[in-house]
């Protein structure tokens, strides 16, 4: 912050002298008048901040300066430096730049001793005077973090404590489980002129924060980044996974084989593994070999659940395995449809046979077990069986109507060639009686029913 004397602001300055004020209300006046004057002369300065052990700067400038003498005092008053001359004998202090306008000082390796108001002084009638104040940021001096357990059991609940000591000001922490922020409970201890505080962090842990850092950090204006963590340890059961490794896909058939592999993790490592049947005694055809079951040929009696148990020093954990044994796959012989049609004519017979026979539609796996039936999948292998089937009735119906189709093109052509054949005209013999009659009257009573023995007559034999 920027300190200007207070006789550029047109009030009573502040003089000093030695140890005593002027306080008369005649001194006043003159100070009064000697800034309204117009002099122009006044004292800038500003604040210092500066870390214990840094580099601290003093700077003292007049404004529109003419020549008056400029000098520096310590918060004990004691003179520092006479315009370039330097009275007290401390070698920290020393001359960074002097002219007519600014006396500037550095301090160096400094301490919390150091901390306080230095007085900057201008020998003008009357005299002017500001103060500087140099204030002494202290890091911690240490950054520690104390676990209650080393190692947690999955589900505890456990305190950290982390500690930063010996700072100026009192410093902020904050609690960080990886990323993510936390938050704790700080308690500050002060010792003279400085701080310790300690933060307490309560936090419940599972088997997903092993080996995750909690950090601490701190917040504070002598430094940046100042942290510290540690790595929890949580112990935890196992966590069991039941997989099928054959048959890869497909439903488990009668039959068939089936193996099955069991994989455990956890903290400690577990030790124990084993299979058992759930409400059921193992088939003595199973056999177990560390973590895999294995059945050669799968049978209805081997219907039921299959349990993996895990344990360590922690506890244990299962993991299930419905098994349902399917019919084994059955093969539908093709079908076959026959038709004969017969026609039977005067010296013609006509015999046609036709075949067809439709494709074979083969069956789509199911799910593995009941517990995994797929309702879509089952629909859609329905949908396809009942199309296969539309597809060989209409080839069956198709083949039966053109072989009736060309057995009545073939009876057509054969009755038309015999109508061709059987068509013409020919003479009755009902005249012969005539010539076998005894007299004329016999012969004319015979003859009766045909005027002319020479008419023909025409019959059609259908």
């Amino acid at each position: 912050m920027e300190r200007v004397s207070e006789c550029c602001r047109g009030s009573v300055p502040l003089v000093l002298s030695g140890n005593e004020q002027c306080q008369s209300r005649e001194r006043k006046m003159a100070l009064q008048c000697a800034c309204e004057r117009g002099d122009g002369q006044n004292l800038v300065t500003e604040d210092v901040t500066v870390v214990e052990g840094d580099v601290a700067t003093i700077s003292c400038r007049v404004k529109n300066s003419d020549d008056s003498v400029i000098q520096l005092l310590n918060p004990n008053r004691q003179t520092i430096y006479f315009r370039d001359f330097r009275p007290l004998k401390d070698s920290r202090f020393q001359l960074v730049n002097f002219s007519n306008s600014e006396l500037r000082v550095s301090l160096t390796n400094v301490s919390i001793s150091d901390e306080g108001r230095y007085f900057c002084q201008l020998y003008t009638d009357p005299p002017q005077e500001i103060y500087t104040t140099i204030t002494v940021l202290v890091p911690p001096r240490n950054l520690v973090i104390d676990i209650q357990k080393e190692v947690a059991v999955e589900g505890e609940e456990i305190e950290l404590n982390c500690t930063a000591m010996a700072s100026r000001p009192a410093t902020t922490i904050r609690w960080f489980k990886g990323n993510k922020e936390l938050t704790g409970k700080s308690e500050v201890e002060q010792w003279s002129d400085m701080y310790t505080v300690t933060s307490q962090l309560l936090l419940k842990v599972g088997r997903e924060d092993d080996g995750v850092p909690v950090i601490c950090l701190v917040d504070h204006p002598a430094v940046k980044d100042l942290q510290t963590q540690r790595y929890l340890e949580v112990m935890y059961k196992p966590q069991v996974r039941v997989s099928q490794n054959y048959p890869v896909q497909g439903l488990t058939r009668e039959g068939e084989p089936l193996e099955l592999s069991c994989a455990a993790f956890g903290k400690p490592q577990p030790t124990d593994m084993r299979w058992l049947r759930v409400d059921d005694e193992m088939p003595q055809h199973v056999v177990v070999s560390g973590s895999n079951l294995l059945i050669s040929n799968l049978n209805k009696t081997d219907n039921g659940t299959y349990r993996c148990e895990a344990s360590n020093a922690v506890g244990k954990s299962h993991a299930d395995y419905m098994l349902f044994v399917y019919d084994p796959p059955t093969t539908i012989p093709p079908p076959t449809t026959t038709t004969t049609t017969t026609t039977t004519i005067p010296t013609t017979i006509t015999d046609t046979t036709a075949t067809t026979e439709p494709a074979v539609h083969g069956f789509t796996h199911l799910p593995n077990s009941a517990e995994e039936l797929d309702y879509g999948d089952l629909s859609d292998s329905r949908a396809g069986e009942e199309g296969a089937i539309r597809s060989v009735d209409h080839a069956v119906v198709g083949g039966v109507v053109a072989v009736v189709v060309f057995a009545m093109l073939c009876l057509l052509i054969i009755l038309g060639r015999y109508f061709a054949r059987h068509k013409g005209t020919y003479f009755t013999h009902e005249a012969k009686g005539a010539d076998d009659a005894a007299d004329a009257d016999t012969a004319i009573i015979n003859a009766e029913g045909g005027q002319n023995n020479s008419e023909e007559k025409k019959e059609y034999f259908i």
